[in-house]
């Protein structure tokens, strides 16, 4: 009964296969009022259903006999659940098949025909647009989910292209169906065995041998990264191969398999499948969202902004995130990037002030003296006449701003998309950070190695002289804000596997445990992983 509480409602049926006909059971006035009430009581609860059931008449869209083919292929979409990711259980094909089987009367049939619209409404609501409110699993997951009206949805299945419609209830974006043939392969891999032992031990380097370097060589043939090969050596095509996989997993590239490096290999298929569904779920959150003809995609556990034109990538750049604690994760959400300013002064974040310069001033008035302190008119005040010691972060009545420089913490040009988060695109002094494998150390906006090209990007689509147009302002040193003319969408996304243009599915690390705890919502829905076969 575990799957039935959420598809019935608390409707209690027996459980089944097709109906043959609609034919009454003990004669037509009295089978039509025992079915019409039967359906009316189940609907009752849910506003939808009684809303649809009695706009039609109460006349049914599932269990009539001239219903087979819609019946057909809403088994067909409820029994193929799982290869998206869904919990299948929870919308109990298989006991909803025993219930059309063991229907004895009218009012059994009404009751059925409630129930088995409450199991549609359920795998549609889930496969549309997600399963689990992000919200509820973290705050940082900003997603605006377009629910579809059950009213709707109801309407679209009993219409003349059942098979059609439930097929289309799924993300059409091709990342998502490359994602749905990797969820297949790692499902024929998982139940192979998987890719084999995993490699113990320390770092591996060309020129080592021995039953590390075997383990290490079996591996790599096993996900696809090496032909065959008979060497215990730690040769060049081993090296080789090592190397494709630390460009796929945006690893360090040297053909070296360090420490990070066998980390990342020796995950099994199961973990790779949990960031195959979690993928999955958060692109049916993003369903309802047109991302644009042009937009910008910042992959969080990527370190990687793009702007994407119809579908093909016309711009790239390595980026540093938020660092992993609770007030400086980058937050995921969308929205419109509108102007950048050129030359930007940094109006110092209040968390930034109280938590980080306020302690600093106390100690030493002197501190951060390259950033003004602001008061409540706007007006620049002397540090000397500041007695920082009775102040608290309750009390503290001054603002921080850092002049236009070189040396300003945004660098010379930020990239405004106003929200309610305070994050957005810049440049930065700080340009050694770029180098590292791993780059979450900012307090949440996201820092761009390329900023000039991204500006010059932008620009180009309202100028012809892109960047004379930004070199001119950038001379002044004035602090210059530039409108994007036609505005263009921002993604802020979290994707810890992720197709390329080829279709080949890559995978980064879960840099703040969001997938994690994701996949761990979905796992208390109901989402299975398959079993490793003995």
């Amino acid at each position: 009964m575990s799957g039935l509480s959420r598809v019935f409602g608390g409707v209690l049926v027996a459980s089944g296969l097709a109906l043959a006909s609609a034919v009454p059971v003990a004669g037509a006035e009295l089978a039509l009022s025992g079915y019409t009430q039967s359906i009316a009581v189940a609907a009752s609860e849910d506003r939808a259903l009684a809303e649809f059931y009695a706009a039609r008449d109460y006349r049914p869209i599932w269990t009539s006999a001239e219903d087979a083919e819609r019946r057909e292929a809403l088994f067909r979409a409820l029994d193929g659940a799982g290869a998206h990711g869904l919990p299948v259980k929870s919308y109990d094909p298989d006991g909803l098949r025993r219930a059309f089987a063991q229907v004895k009367s009218e009012r059994q049939r009404g009751a059925l025909e409630v129930a088995v619209s409450k199991a549609f409404l359920a795998y549609a609501h889930d496969v549309s647009s997600g399963i689990i409110d992000p919200a509820t699993v973290d705050k940082s997951i900003v997603r605006e989910i377009t629910r579809r009206d059950p009213v709707e949805l109801l309407a679209g299945v009993s219409g003349a292209a059942p098979r059609l419609f439930l097929r289309e209830l799924a993300p059409q974006a091709p990342q998502y169906a490359q994602l749905l043939k990797t969820r297949l392969d790692l499902e024929a891999q998982i139940a192979k065995g998987g890719w084999g032992p995993t490699v113990g031990g320390g770092k591996l380097e060309p020129g080592d041998t021995g039953a590390r370097v075997v383990a290490l060589r079996d591996r790599l043939r096993a996900m696809g990264y090496l032909g065959r090969s008979a060497s215990a050596q730690y040769d060049a095509d081993i090296q080789k191969a090592v190397q494709q996989y630390q460009v796929d997993l945006g690893l360090t590239a040297d053909g070296v398999a360090g420490e990070g490096t066998l980390r990342e290999l020796n995950r099994s298929p199961e973990e790779r499948m949990q960031s195959i569904l979690v993928a999955l779920e958060r692109l049916r959150w993003m369903n309802g969202i047109d991302l644009g003809k042009r937009h910008i995609w910042v992959n969080i556990p990527d370190f990687r902004v793009r702007i994407v034109d119809h579908g093909k990538t016309s711009f790239e750049s390595v980026v540093v995130v938020g660092q992993n604690s609770n007030d400086r994760r980058t937050p995921e959400f969308s929205d419109q990037m509108e102007m950048m300013v050129i030359n930007p002064s940094w109006h110092v974040p209040r968390s930034i002030v109280v938590k980080e310069y306020l302690p600093m001033m106390k100690k030493n008035a002197g501190a951060a003296g390259h950033i003004q302190l602001i008061d409540a008119r706007g007006r620049t005040v002397s540090r000397s006449a500041v007695d920082f010691s009775q102040y608290s972060a309750k009390n503290f009545p001054f603002a921080m701003k850092q002049a236009p420089s070189n040396s300003n913490a945004l660098g010379l040009v930020k990239f405004l998309f106003p929200n309610k988060h305070n994050i957005y695109l810049h440049d930065t002094p700080s340009k050694s950070l770029f180098q590292r494998e791993s780059r979450a150390f900012s307090h949440g906006c996201v820092r761009v190695g390329r900023p000039f090209d991204l500006a010059y990007e932008l620009l180009a689509a309202q100028s012809n002289t892109p960047q004379d147009d930004f070199q001119r302002i950038l001379r002044t040193g004035q602090e210059t804000t530039v409108a994007i003319k036609d505005p263009v969408p921002v993604h802020l996304v979290y994707y810890t596997a992720w197709p390329t243009a080829r279709g080949k599915v890559e995978y980064r690390r879960d840099v703040y445990g969001r997938d994690a705890a994701i996949f761990a919502a979905l796992s208390k829905a109901g989402v299975e992983l398959p079993l490793l076969s003995n």
